[in-house]
Order: structure tokens, then C-alpha cells, then sequence
């Protein structure tokens, strides 16, 4: 005997139902995305063609905000400022924590690098902000590293407002994210492929540079990302360990708010800052995941 056939207002009742449950667990994303991107980003664009009259925002359909920020000498100066610090400080935290990442991937016990991998993490249970007030208490003059550098029989000056400052403060905001970042990346890689370079007499250095980070390179390729990302948009650095000595993008648009609530003037800048951020994330995804597919 053969099935009973399934009316066909049961097949779409059912395909229907079948359809809204998935968009059910899709819309999430896309509404998230939606509110918290696809919005702020479209009124920050509406907003750089707005102006200011008597101190207050006013709609409007102009270019000048943006004739106005492209004119200024010294906006490529502090671009090219703020995104070679950034770079060269994500380089510096990369390399600074890969040794530690790669003994907790490698050497530590699994249960030990949860542990570590924890107190990773603890630096984000206090405040950013306390943590470089506390970092001005190491490099006044004066203070803990001037008083050693002094007993030392050195000079003792204060570090406040060098780049070694500003890079302390970028290190302290994404040093750990890096670090947990590429310890995923390490202690995912495959342990075969290590034993089989030993096997086959690679040594310690080839292993590393051969089989380990080329098969960790997308993990390492966004800690990177992550500690550049972070260091560009930083402002809490650049305005109480730096100074303001150093103009970057996030001090530019902090100083055309305050020249006469300038708005759209701040828009344009951060929306240069959003254009590179994305250029530069591109880049270095496609980089990362080269040669796989």
C-alpha cells in the first residue's frame, strides 16, 4: 500500500513554518548589525554635511565641514602620525606577547593556561582610565621609575609625554586581548604537523617559522588587527600619558568639538578614521587567510 499523499496546504503550512524558524535565529545578526553599525555610521555621514549655527547643530546639505577638514596643512600630518604609532605599537605588543602566548599554548598544562589565560583577562575587571593614572605615577619626575633611574646615578627625567608613554598605554589596553588572541591561535594548531617536521630532523627555528605560525597566521594575523584597531581610535593615551604633544586623529576631533561644537567638522575626521580602519582590516584578513581559500 502506498503512503496517503500530504495535501498541499500542509507541505506550505509546514515549508512556511520551516522558513520563519530560520529567520528566527538569522535576524539577530542583521538587526544588530543594523542598530549598531549600519545606523550610527549613516548618522555620522548626515551629519558631516550638517553645520553649525550660533554653537548649534543644524541639518543641512553642505560640503563645508568637509571643505574645511581636507584643507587643514597639518590633517595628513596627524593621520600618517596617528596610523604609523598605532601600526608600529601593534607590531611592538604582537612580538611582546608571543612568547607568552606560545609557552601557554605549548608548555602549560591545559588547565594551567585557563588559569593564566584568566588572569589575562583580570586587567578588564578595572577601570582603563585608573589604570593610566596609575601609569603617571611610574613616569612622572619624580616618580617610581625616575627615582630608580636617579638612584642609579641617571638624570631621572620624567616619560610623560614621549612616545615610549603613549606606547605604555596603548600596551595596556590591548596587550591582553592580543595575548589571548594568539594563545587560541598557537594552541589550535595541529600536533602532527610539529611532530612530523621533528620527525623528519627540522629544527627548533624552522618548526616555528615553517610549520607553527604559518598554520597560527590568521589567529596572530587578528591580534594584530585588534592591537592596531585599538591603538588608532585610542584617545584616554594620547591625552593624559602623551600630553597632547602628539596630534593624532582622536586629539583632532577631541579639539574641533571643543572650537565651537564643530560637529560635523569631527564627523569628517571620523569617518577618515573608519575608511582606514577598513582598508587596513581588509588588507590584513586577506593576508591572513592567503593560500586558504
Amino acid at each position: 500500500m502506498t503512503a496517503p499523499a500530504i495535501p498541499a496546504r500542509t507541505s506550505l503550512r509546514r515549508f512556511l513554518f520551516n522558513r520563519a524558524w530560520q529567520a528566527l535565529w538569522v535576524l539577530p545578526l542583521p538587526v544588530w548589525l543594523l542598530l549598531f553599525f549600519a545606523v550610527p555610521l549613516g548618522l555620522l555621514v548626515a551629519i558631516s554635511f550638517w553645520s553649525v549655527v550660533n554653537y548649534r547643530l543644524t541639518p543641512d546639505a553642505t560640503l563645508s565641514a568637509w571643505r574645511y577638514v581636507l584643507g587643514l596643512d597639518f590633517l595628513w600630518a596627524s593621520f600618517w602620525r596617528s596610523y604609523s604609532l598605532s601600526m608600529a605599537s601593534a607590531v611592538a605588543i604582537s612580538l611582546l606577547a608571543f612568547p607568552a602566548s606560545y609557552a601557554m599554548a605549548f608548555v602549560a598544562a591545559p588547565r594551567q593556561r585557563l588559569i593564566l589565560l584568566g588572569l589575562a583577562i583580570a586587567p578588564f575587571f578595572t577601570s582603563y582610565l585608573v589604570r593610566i593614572y596609575s601609569w603617571q605615577v611610574f613616569l612622572t619626575e619624580g616618580g617610581v621609575i625616575s627615582s630608580v633611574v636617579q638612584a642609579l646615578g641617571g638624570k631621572g627625567e620624567s616619560l610623560l609625554n614621549t612616545y615610549f608613554a603613549l606606547f605604555l598605554g596603548h600596551a595596556t589596553l590591548a596587550l591582553p586581548v592580543v595575548l589571548i588572541l594568539q594563545t587560541i591561535a598557537l594552541a589550535n594548531v595541529d600536533r602532527t604537523g610539529i611532530s612530523a617536521a621533528a620527525n623528519l630532523g627540522a629544527r627548533p627555528a624552522a618548526i616555528l617559522f615553517r610549520v607553527i605560525l604559518p598554520a597560527a597566521r590568521p589567529g596572530l594575523a587578528l591580534g594584530l588587527l585588534f592591537a592596531f584597531l585599538l591603538s588608532y581610535a585610542e584617545f584616554v593615551s594620547a591625552a593624559y600619558l602623551g600630553g597632547g604633544a602628539f596630534q593624532t586623529l582622536p586629539i583632532l576631533v577631541t579639539d574641533l568639538v571643543r572650537a565651537g561644537q564643530q560637529w560635523p567638522r569631527a564627523a569628517v575626521v571620523a569617518l577618515l578614521m573608519i575608511a582606514s580602519l577598513l582598508v587596513t582590516a581588509f588588507l590584513t584578513v586577506l593576508w591572513a587567510y592567503r593560500e586558504k581559500g
